[in-house]
């Protein structure tokens, strides 16, 4: 009979874990379809059946643990079998319960495997009874079925019976089941289902992590996109923290240290919980090592038990604790994360609203990014360790408490200083991480600075060969970088060998105190003190970590709130209605400076000595020289340059300005002009007619709806002058600012925005205008005429141009000699000439984009699909020293962990018998153990970090490599934000995390395996229940990985929008503001935040989810390791054996939980490395050198330049855009071309810097076909000043001479003769004078002197001018080209202009459309042909100068 209960008993367990299993499976299998109502089976016979199914099982339920708990109170002794029947029958009951609410309410019957153990315990019942019966034949009455061992068998027995008929029950097919939902039942569900998320989760949904099973299902059957993650709940949102921390700063003065506890106001609450959860962890952490006493004095009889009551009941308190432990540690980690991305957004869009209020000379875009990128996603980071600063002495406190019971006074001392110690040697380690990590950060920042600003301008640099030096650069601010890292990670190995020895050393001393004490050592104390010392490793790690991690939150909440505390804008502008309703601007005296901290002696930017008022509806001009102060001028009056002294300037009504320099979104047309505001199609119509702008849109493939690229690299000058024009124009505003809005365009182009969209659509507007184009002087009603930042000349056009001695009539000289260039006669027969409508509005100007559509169009960010191929694991690996210190770094790590177990084993073993060892033995064999341990792991670290360091040194260089190598048309189609996420965030991820994830994992998998080997020396039957349990867990992991890696990959991806955003912002804050759409850009960007969040948000989760799962599956590997140590014979096991294994088991879960943290984390942080190599390879230019073909030294000698039957194409599908050009360019000459948009002329150009390949045909320049040389020979050899003038973040003389080849007196002479030399010596600092990121401290006129002073100090015999001069006055311009002209006359220049006096003097004129050649001849030949193109042009500017007072 006793075998038939051990047999039965077995049976129940196996039962018990089928059912179990069903449990966990089936909680994978949900998805989100919504389950028929149970509305319409509650009234059907299935469902009483259910019922009376679920009755009859509590019933059994109940009597069995009736039965248990008769046994316990009258025999004090539990059968096996009792125990296992009574808990195998209430899981049942759960499930039946559970399966009711949801599988039966759909027609679906129990699960098989409640229906086998209803079988089977109906059929164990029916045997029993029958065995009694015949045992008890003879004596049999009525008694004997009622007595205390009967009773519950035979009232079980009927109700078992009922339980067994759910075998006949029958399922509904899923068509069936689909008929029974009606309509609005439907309708209900979709609601339903659209609803399901963290929010409306059920507790138990909440702590198992039940919500995201929709989302594995998702991403089990599709690749996941942004509509398929359910939303972060409300408190997550945006909108939703930054109020709350925003409410939280409003209610104290935002002083130093105050924006910390602004923070931690607004999230208190939610810290406060997560602080429970963490205590509720720590506290069952410990449980641990109180009870490994108790259990290893079991195991060796000491405690005079010899039932196995006691050690089930250690054994089920463990597995409880353990549960308690993995379950709140998940619930804590979550709920940091939660706070995480909490503060995150909020301090995002804090920084965010910030930037936008802040003028130019604020924080530049660089240290914004970096804010974003790395000290607020450190302060998000700083919510999981936050808890350390008051768990460490909890912790150390439970730790001596432990130790004082099992050692007593003296050795707990003993172990409390040597933690004391070791935490105090680990402090100034942290403080010297600190210090490190802030050079770091600082290098990071010089480096990221002048990435960011040569990704932006990289088209210039490899267009002046630059790109080579400029690498140079970026690899030397790598390399201290580097440097700083290098020693970072070097202390790293110091704090990462004082973690893994800590547990030795305290032990090595504690065990010495109590041999000096004469403290007795029992192989229980020693193993709960090895325990002890154990947990005791994690605060003596986290504080020198804890300590970093706070020194460098502090320094990010000092970065973050020194941006918050910059002065705002000063708010100049009265928006209220005026009371005069004639008055639209009042402007008066006062003085204005971009820096307030200008020098007392400096004079200010703009001084305004009288009192200025400007009426409704007028036309007011404003003109001047180059540098005089036009732009700071229009700035003044908008509130864009801080007010030194006097009153601020009051404007009436709305506002629209349109800047000198371009800005336009990376949204499409339509959008750009709408600006946020409704669409109004008559109106919008007329703006684009007025702003020249159909013929645009009808040679764009998707019209108006045509994407603009980043910056607007897919729109010539000119389309963006337009289309920002057109943005001011829709606005519909009352007062109007256009600075310079005629310069990038032609003659027939600015006729036609002048007269249409200014005297036009603008007509009953107040317009103030700067230009440079005098001939628009005359329509004003009044002119401001600037000069060094002050208002020298006021009045209107016919009483200024009447004084002979005024600055205006010296410009107007200016102007007149540039039109008398022009062939008098043409003009003479010009005067009648008046073009075609066509004409008027046919625009000069070249744009890239027209020619292939697929450019118009941005592309989304590649992100690759699937794991993370092995390939990246791999390079990542061999990347340092090809992999040959990997080996010698895992045998290290396997000879620590057996050392140290085998030191752990000598105690426990050394010290079972009293008297085995004398104590000397005890404790040298102990200590040299230790040792080697030590020098195993000092060897480990110390390699690891060489290893670490190289890497991250190799993969950076070939990935920067190969972006500077890459072709312009991938810069062209990749925003610059995507390099910039690649350059700062993944390779911080590579520089300091990757390699200690990826060894971390490889090293925790190394001590679980060394457990399950130690447990398997104890109790072999484990090895069945770990293959079982890892099979499932690999399972779980590979249905987990799915999701999570698209998840981390999204994570990535959507981080580079809101980086865009806030780029793009930062360059037209001034625009935003204007147009008072703070608010339309905020809401863009809290959408942007939030759709990080919401991935990030579920990242986190499905970490949790896995991590939960896997857990409880290892706590209960370690359960039935403790059950089987305690049912297994004393007389067959080791005590000392058992007692290690019951000890390491104690730390089996954290290391599961750490194993697959970093299995999770090391599958998405490859990602970076991903990223990163998918930079390394990208394609390629053609090389910069090619040895074998050479040009001489002195080429080009003479300058010719032969194009032979050149087609060029931008892509292999796209159309051709030259078509067979054929001509020769003479050396020494002066060329000038000129085209209808989409003529090619910036393909030509192109096609000479080799920008874009030639299909067919070839480049002759001296007799070298320039496709046969490298690319350096070929650049270096030719000057440019392209269309937008590009300057650098540094000082005068670098942006003059970047490669440091040129004496100062050289820079001096060059300087002169752009009229340049009086500017620079303004500043004190004179050559050394800096020059502000993009150059805004310049104008746009002054940017363009400087490109054309670069371009004359390099001495090219082939200079291409593309609209060199757009942004200059004429008068600077006849002086400029005159130089030009001087400096240049033995070169060929190419010149390509919208300004007809530039290119009407020289010696031949080229004229394409479509591609090919139309006209290619002198410019006096041309003329004399008045149909000819160029006669047209001529024509128009011809009359636009001397005809304006019909405008």
């Amino acid at each position: 009979m006793a075998a038939f209960d051990s047999v039965l008993g077995m049976s129940n367990v196996a039962f018990f874990y089928a059912i179990l299993m069903w449990v966990l499976l089936h909680s994978l299998r949900q998805t989100t379809r919504c389950p028929v109502l149970a509305v319409h089976f509650k009234r059907g016979p299935m469902f009483f059946f259910a019922v009376i199914t679920l009755l009859c099982s509590a019933v059994v339920s109940v009597m069995n643990i009736a039965l248990v708990f008769y046994q316990f109170s009258n025999k004090r002794m539990v059968g096996y079998g009792s125990v296992s029947l009574a808990l195998t029958w209430v899981l049942a009951t759960m499930v039946s319960f559970y399966s009711m609410k949801t599988r039966v309410r759909e027609h679906k019957r129990f699960p098989l495997v409640l229906i086998l153990w209803w079988v089977f315990a109906f059929v164990v019942d029916a045997v029993s009874l029958s065995m009694k019966m015949v045992k008890n034949f003879e004596s049999m009455s009525l008694w004997v079925f009622l007595s205390e061992d009967n009773v519950v068998d035979v009232v079980s027995l009927p109700l078992l019976l009922l339980l067994s008929f759910n075998v006949c029950t029958r399922e509904h097919s899923d068509t069936e089941q689909e008929q029974l939902l009606l309509p609005k039942e439907v309708e209900s569900c979709v609601e339903r289902e659209e609803e399901e998320d963290y929010t409306n989760a059920s507790t138990w949904s909440k702590l198992t992590f039940q919500w995201l099973n929709p989302v594995f299902e998702m991403g089990r059957i599709k690749k996941l996109e942004l509509i398929d993650i359910p939303p972060v709940p409300r408190s997550e949102m945006t909108a939703s923290a930054s109020s709350v921390l925003e409410e939280s700063l409003r209610r104290q003065k935002l002083e130093r240290g105050h924006l910390t506890w602004a923070i931690a106001h607004s999230i208190w609450k939610s810290m406060a919980l997560n602080a429970v959860l963490a205590g509720v962890n720590t506290g069952a952490a410990y449980i641990g090592p109180v009870l490994i006493t108790h259990f290893v004095n079991f195991l060796m009889g000491n405690d005079g038990d010899s039932s196995n009551r006691k050690g089930m009941v250690l054994a089920f308190i463990f597995f409880l604790s353990k549960t308690v432990e993995s379950l709140s540690q998940r619930q804590w980690y979550f709920g940091a994360q939660r706070i995480g991305i909490r503060v995150r957004a909020a301090l995002m869009s804090l920084v965010y609203s910030k930037s936008l209020s802040m003028k130019r000379a604020g924080s530049t875009q660089g240290n914004i990014i970096n804010l974003i990128n790395v000290d607020i996603e450190r302060i998000g980071d700083f919510c999981w360790f936050i808890h350390g600063v008051w768990l460490l002495p909890v912790q150390v406190m439970l730790a001596l408490v432990i130790l004082y019971i099992n050692l007593g006074y003296i050795p707990s001392i003993a172990a409390f200083v040597v933690t004391v110690l070791v935490m105090v040697c680990n402090t100034p380690l942290a403080n010297k991480q600190g210090g490190l990590h802030s050079k770091i950060m600082e290098a990071k920042d010089a480096r990221i600075k002048v990435t960011s600003e040569t990704m932006k301008n990289i088209r210039i640099l490899k267009l002046h060969s630059w790109e080579t030096s400029f690498l140079q650069k970026l690899l030397q601010l790598r390399e201290t970088e580097r440097k700083w890292l290098q020693k970072y990670l070097y202390t790293c190995s110091a704090v990462a060998t004082l973690f893994w020895t800590s547990p030795t050393l305290v032990s090595v001393v504690t065990f010495g105190a109590c041999i000096l004490v004469k403290t007795e050592l029992t192989a229980a104390t020693v193993l709960s003190a090895l325990a002890t010392f154990r947990i005791l490793q994690e605060p003596i790690y986290n504080l020198p970590e804890l300590i970093s991690q706070i020194i460098q939150t502090k320094v990010s909440l000092d970065r973050v709130q020194e941006f918050i505390k910059e002065e705002d804008r000063n708010q100049f502008i009265n928006r209220h209605t005026p009371k005069i309703s004639a008055v639209a601007i009042e402007i008066k005296p006062g003085e204005y400076a971009w820096e307030l901290n200008d020098q007392p002696h400096e004079k200010p930017t703009i001084q305004i000595t009288e009192k200025l008022v400007i009426k409704k509806g007028q036309k007011v001009a404003v003109c001047g020289s180059v540098g005089s102060g036009k732009s700071s001028f229009l700035c003044s009056i908008l509130g864009e340059i801080s007010l030194v002294s006097g009153s601020v300037t009051k404007i009436y009504g709305t506002r629209s300005y349109v800047p000198q320099s371009p800005w336009i979104q990376s949204v499409t047309v339509r959008d750009n002009i709408l600006f946020g505001k409704q669409m109004n199609k008559d109106f919008y119509e007329a703006v684009l007619d007025g702003c020249a702008l159909n013929q645009d849109i009808s040679m764009w493939g998707d019209g108006d709806l045509t994407l603009v690229e980043e910056r607007g690299i897919n729109l010539s000058g000119g389309q963006k002058q337009r289309i920002q024009l057109a943005r001011a124009v829709y606005n519909d505003s009352d007062v109007y600012f256009l600075d310079d809005p005629f310069s990038a365009v032609d003659a027939h182009t600015g006729t036609h925005l002048f007269k249409k969209c200014l005297m036009k659509l603008l007509h009953d507007k107040t317009v103030v205008y700067a230009t440079h184009q005098l001939e628009f002087l005359e329509a004003a009603d009044l002119v401001l005429v600037m000069k060094d930042g002050r208002i020298v000349e006021s009045g209107r056009y016919k009483d200024l141009i009447a004084c002979p001695n005024c600055e205006l009539v010296q410009q107007m000289a200016a102007h007149q000699d540039a039109v008398n260039q022009i062939n008098p006669c043409h003009e003479d027969e010009s005067a009648s000439f008046r073009p075609s409508q066509k004409n008027q509005i046919e625009v000069a100007e070249e744009t890239i984009q027209e020619i292939n559509e697929d450019w118009s169009r941005n592309k989304e960010e590649e992100a690759e699909t699937g794991r993370v191929k092995w390939s990246v694991y791999s390079t990542f690996v061999t990347s340092a020293y090809k992999g040959a210190l990997v080996p010698v770094i895992l045998l290290c790590q396997v000879f620590f962990q057996a050392l140290q177990m085998g030191s752990n084993y000598w105690m426990s073993w050394a010290t079972e018998q009293r008297g085995r060892v004398n104590n000397k033995q005890l404790m040298e064999i102990f200590v040299l153990l230790s040792c080697g341990g030590t020098i195993f792991i000092l060897g480990r670290t110390i390699l690891m970090s060489v290893v670490a360091v190289e890497t991250a040194q190799r993969l950076f260089h070939g990935m920067i490599t190969s972006i500077f190598r890459a072709p312009v048309s991938f810069f062209d189609t990749t925003p610059s934000s995507r390099i910039m996420s690649r350059s700062s965030t993944d390779q911080c991820t590579v520089d300091t995390d990757i390699p200690y994830r990826l060894a971390g994992l490889v090293f925790a998998l190394i001590q679980l395996l060394s457990i399950i080997v130690l447990m398997s020396q104890v109790a072999w039957q484990i090895m069945f229940i770990f293959f079982v349990v890892l099979a499932i867990s690999i399972w779980y992991q590979a249905y987990y990985i799915t999701t999570a890696r698209e998840l981390a990959r999204m994570v990535g991806i959507r981080k580079a929008p809101i980086l865009h955003h806030f780029s793009e912002s930062i360059a037209g804050a001034a625009t935003i503001r204007c147009f008072s759409q703070e608010h339309l850009f905020l809401t863009k960007v809290e959408a942007l935040i939030d759709d990080y969040s919401r991935v990030a948000f579920h990242n986190f989760g499905t970490m949790e989810w896995l991590s939960v799962r896997i857990n409880f599956l290892f706590n209960l590997i370690f359960y039935f390791v403790l059950v089987i140590l305690v049912t297994l014979p004393k007389s067959t096991i080791d005590p000392s054996l058992a007692g290690l294994v019951a000890t390491y088991g104690l730390n089996l879960n954290v290391l599961q939980a750490w194993v697959i943290w970093n299995l999770c984390n090391v599958e998405n942080k490859m990602i970076s490395v991903e990223r990163i190599l998918q930079f390394c390879r990208l394609p390629s230019e053609a090389p910069l050198i090619i040895q074998d073909c050479r040009p001489e030294p002195e080429w080009p000698k003479e300058g010719k330049i032969e194009l032979h039957n050149l087609h060029i194409r931008y892509d292999p599908a796209a159309p051709m855009v030259l078509k067979g050009v054929t001509c020769v360019f003479p050396g020494q000459k002066k060329i000038g071309i000129v085209g209808r948009t989409g003529s090619g002329k910036s393909t030509l150009l192109q096609a000479l810097f080799r920008v874009v390949e030639p299909s067919e045909g070839c480049i002759v320049i001296d007799g070298v076909d320039i496709s046969k040389i490298g690319l350096q020979d070929l650049r270096s050899k030719l000057g440019i000043i392209p269309q937008d003038p590009t300057l650098f973040l540094g000082t005068v003389r670098t942006n003059l001479d970047p490669l440091e080849e040129h004496a100062d007196q050289e820079l001096w002479e060059v300087l002169k003769k752009c009229n340049l030399a009086e500017i620079v010596r303004r500043d004190p600092r004179l050559l050394d004078a800096p020059v502000a990121e993009n150059g805004e401290n310049w104008s746009v006129g002054q940017r363009q002197l400087v490109c054309l002073a670069r371009l004359l100090l390099k001495k090219r015999r082939i200079l291409v001018l593309d609209e060199a001069t757009a942004s200059i006055d004429t008068a600077t311009d006849n002086l400029i080209q005159k130089t030009i002209r001087e400096e240049t006359s033995g070169c060929t220049v190419i010149t390509v202009a919208h300004r007809i006096p530039t290119v009407i003097d020289n010696d031949l004129v080229l004229v394409l459309d479509e591609g090919t050649i139309v006209e290619y001849d002198q410019p006096a030949q041309l003329l004399l042909n008045n149909s000819s193109s160029f006669s047209k042009l001529v024509s128009e500017f011809l009359r636009r100068s001397t005809q304006t007072e019909s405008w």
